[in-house]
């Protein structure tokens, strides 16, 4: 439902109820993941999108009926028809579960606050039970930035404390997913199934090495949602007017901004410095940080001395195998602007587990399995 915010919050402030389509479950080549929503208020106005069109026209009349009626939610499947390829299912051949339910913003105030949260870029997560008992499905309980409170209720104080728990855990590590409590007397005798919506601050892409190329990378990793950063030594070159792109450019000694920054495992590291004062203290230290992903711009035999320096001031094989050298896909790229499309279809590759193939020469489903991950505890997500 965070995919649509914008429009819900102004429907919630106008106390105008509404009926809220919501992906729960994908399976093959279904084109939206979990969590994707579509929603109709009561003048018949639809916003979203829950599957880039095949059954829009089936879950918009599903919607109305359920908001007209009344009724308790529901839950759709969709799925290809072998008999005819166009009637109401995926033509792709994948299939999606769908949980349509009337949503009346005074019944559920706290969604407002949270909603909010999405425009003004800050951190939120809204928990809804898609399975379980009929009068707990569709309920929502969210968690804002700072994690330390929750709002909403899905029923006992019980099962709101450990649903809570492992919203937070989400909630840090940027990740959507199913999740399962209850089903014992330690937590809550009632089992759940909840999809937990996430929207968390951006990932960054931190670039080292004020020079053309990344002033390109700057730009694609912002047309990407980053939060760019630009960081070189050199203050005659770092400086806006050249990285426009950039949310900040930063002029100090590499390997010292990095020490004092943050960084997870959603952050993306790309060096493009060509100068081994700056490369060396710089990888050493980010090749022992957690981030997402680490390359390094230079030919083969750049890549090899680097290598060598960097056994030589000790890091071990195990954290060099992590680095990404020459960085990039192969594409041909030659200009920056097609040097940094390759750079971002590589760390686009490794976050999702691409092949960095043609789809043409990939067989089986063009997206996948989807990696809304199923945890049951908030150690087994960190650790995931």
């Amino acid at each position: 439902m965070l995919n649509i915010a914008d429009t819900l919050h102004r429907w919630c402030r106008e106390a105008r109820p509404f009926a809220l389509a919501t992906v729960i479950q994908v399976s093959g080549s279904a084109p939206l993941p979990p969590g994707t929503a579509l929603a109709v208020d009561t003048g018949g106005e639809a916003v979203g999108s829950i599957s880039g069109g095949c059954v829009e026209g089936a879950v918009y009349e599903l919607c109305r009926q359920v908001l007209e009626s009344g009724e308790p939610p529901v839950r759709a499947r969709f799925g290809y028809s072998d008999d005819d390829a166009f009637a109401v299912g995926l033509t792709c051949g994948g299939e999606l579960e769908v949980l349509v339910q009337r949503v009346d913003p005074a019944d559920q105030p706290h969604l407002v606050g949270a909603l909010e949260q999405v425009p003004a870029g800050l951190p939120v997560a809204v928990a809804q039970v898609v399975d379980g008992p009929e009068h707990q499905l569709g309920r929502t309980l969210s968690v804002l930035g700072g994690g330390s409170a929750y709002d909403g209720t899905l029923g006992s104080r019980q099962q709101d404390r450990a649903v809570a728990t492992q919203v937070r855990a989400l909630l840090r590590a940027g990740r959507t997913a199913r999740v399962e409590v209850g089903g014992d007397a330690g937590s809550c005798p009632e089992k759940l199934t909840l999809l937990v919506h996430t929207h968390a601050a951006p990932p960054r892409l931190l670039i080292f090495g004020a020079v053309d190329f990344a002033a390109a990378l700057s730009r694609a990793g912002s047309f990407l949602g980053y939060h760019v950063t630009v960081c070189d030594a050199r203050p005659v070159f770092a400086t806006p007017e050249r990285f426009p792109h950039a949310d900040e450019v930063v002029v100090d000694w590499p390997h010292r901004y990095l020490e004092a920054t943050r960084v997870d495992a959603r952050t993306a590291i790309c060096v493009l410095t060509h100068d081994a004062k700056f490369d060396i203290p710089l990888l050493r230290l980010a090749l022992g940080l957690p981030v997402g992903y680490l390359g390094a711009m230079g030919s083969r035999r750049t890549h090899e001395h680097r290598l060598a320096r960097l056994r030589e001031a000790g890091v071990p094989d195990e954290h060099l195998a992590r680095l990404r050298s020459p960085i990039g896909l192969d594409l041909g790229a030659r200009t920056p602007e097609e040097t940094a499309i390759s750079i971002t279809a590589e760390i686009i590759a490794h976050t999702h587990n691409g092949t960095g193939l043609p789809l043409s020469r990939v067989p089986g489903p063009i997206h996948g399995s989807v990696p809304v991950a199923q945890v049951s505890s908030p150690d087994a997500l960190l650790a995931a």
